[in-house]
């Protein structure tokens, strides 16, 4: 049986500043999920884990939704041939309002 191919994580400059501005309680389970969720297959489509319709100006092709009631919203890109998923955004989803960074956002 073949093994799936196991993607590289490289995390965008300003996401450190995006993690910064959500609860500390929530870093653990936010690292965790993007581990589980996009080291292996993450250009599956899953309940939580979205191809966008229209190109966003974050450059960003998916969206992985997790945490409670899904508020947090991880925003990347996968390149098959690299084997490298760049995460280039971490939101906070309030309502119908995106928040990045701690301002607000429309995709």
């Amino acid at each position: 049986m073949a093994k799936k191919p196991v993607y590289s994580l490289i995390y965008d400059s300003q996401v450190q500043d995006h993690i910064a501005r959500i609860e500390r309680k929530y870093h653990s389970l936010i690292q965790s999920e993007i581990e589980q969720q996009l080291r292996y297959q993450p250009e599956v489509e899953t309940k939580n884990r979205k191809p966008l319709l229209r190109p966003s100006s974050l450059g960003s092709a998916w969206e992985l939704r997790i945490g409670p009631d899904n508020r947090f919203r991880i925003f990347y890109k996968a390149d098959r041939e690299l084997g490298t998923v760049n995460i280039l955004a971490i939101g906070v989803k309030i309502k119908e309002r995106l928040y990045i960074g701690g301002k607000e956002f429309e995709l």
